[in-house]
């Protein structure tokens, strides 16, 4: 039986990629989309002007758009995925959580709140498990689950792969983030053709402490971030999709670039539908990873480093992941199917 889901903002950037990677997936059936008011009543294709790489679904093209409200949608849904953007989902998810459903959502608001998950399945499922202390908290029988911040996920798997073995002690990066990262509207093509933008409002706080959090240890009350100092550069770059990110890692221990490529290429998928069969992939050219050849690699989930090399006090490399798929969308659908398997909804 699938398993009923409804998308939070499905006009949007995120929301189309949601609703992209959702119709044909084997788990999940798409039983409602909102958006805003001014588009509640309208077909999905009235309402949504498709942006994707592929034609909008054919099965869900005519479905009605409804106001983003409980009230609004059906009761017929086991889980939600949303979009939104974080000013309207501070206020709407929660909403829905008290109404009793279950939200995965890619959203920023509520990412460092003590009570709510922030997960990469791959990296610290057991942090799901903060839901049990979400709902005695909160009190609502619905939970409410977050990913992390697009630039944050990309450099987070090999972060753990090297905490793993040789643990870390400082984490500095400096990322190159595609313009699709700030949404359709997000960056005008006069500011950032023949240009890059030194700064991402926000953008270093996010990936400092969502970092920390998801790398922390859940001791089943709360989860003790990690101690690690970690300080970020974010720029803005005229690729489309794809960010890449420049990385140096202090570790605890002493390691070499074989070490630590070994513990990235051996560092375990989960064994969920979403999941790609290498989640770091490797390149030994010095010149890799790079946006437009490897951003789409396991459609989209595999996250790519390269120029592993040796410093002072631990490595550095550089490190890409598909912001839109890996980073938001699909990072989404795959909390949702962690959600499923640990038998939350």
């Amino acid at each position: 039986m699938s398993v009923r889901a409804g998308v939070l903002g499905a006009t949007g950037a995120v929301g189309q990629r949601l609703v992209q990677l959702l119709d044909p997936h084997p788990e999940f059936e798409i039983t409602a989309l909102t958006a805003s008011e001014s588009s509640a009543g309208q077909s999905y294709r009235e309402a949504a002007k498709w942006r994707i790489d592929s034609p909008i679904p054919a099965d869900v093209a005519e479905m009605t758009v409804t106001e983003t409200t409980p009230e609004a949608v059906s009761d017929n849904l086991d889980i939600i995925f949303s979009s939104l953007p974080s000013g309207v989902g501070r206020d709407v998810e929660p909403a829905f959580c008290e109404a009793g459903y279950v939200v995965s959502s890619n959203s920023s608001n509520h990412r460092t709140a003590s009570d709510i998950p922030l997960t990469v399945p791959e990296v610290n499922p057991s942090h799901l498990d903060l839901i049990e202390v979400q709902r005695d908290e909160r009190g609502w029988d619905g939970a409410l689950v977050k990913n992390p911040n697009c630039s944050t996920i990309t450099m987070v798997p090999p972060l753990a792969a090297v905490e793993e073995e040789f643990g870390l002690d400082r984490v500095t990066v400096a990322t190159l983030q595609a313009v699709s990262g700030a949404g359709y509207d997000g960056v005008s093509s006069m500011e950032i053709i023949d240009n890059a933008i030194p700064h991402i409002g926000g953008e270093e706080n996010k990936m400092e402490s969502e970092s920390r959090k998801l790398l922390g240890e859940f001791d089943g009350a709360e989860v003790q971030w990690h101690d690690a100092r970690v300080e970020a550069s974010c720029n803005r770059i005229p690729t489309l999709d794809g960010h890449l990110e420049n990385v140096w890692v202090d570790t605890v221990d002493e390691t070499n670039a074989d070490d630590i490529i070994e513990a990235m290429e051996t560092y375990p998928s989960a064994e969920l539908h979403s999941s790609p069969d290498d989640l770091i992939h490797v390149f030994d050219d010095a010149k890799r990873p790079q946006p437009r050849l490897d951003r789409t690699r396991e459609d989209g989930m595999t996250v790519t480093a390269g120029g592993v090399q040796e410093t002072d006090g631990g490595v550095q490399f550089n490190c890409l992941a598909h912001n839109t798929l890996r980073g938001a969308a699909g990072a989404s659908v795959l909390n949702g199917e962690l959600l499923a398997k640990q038998g939350y909804l």
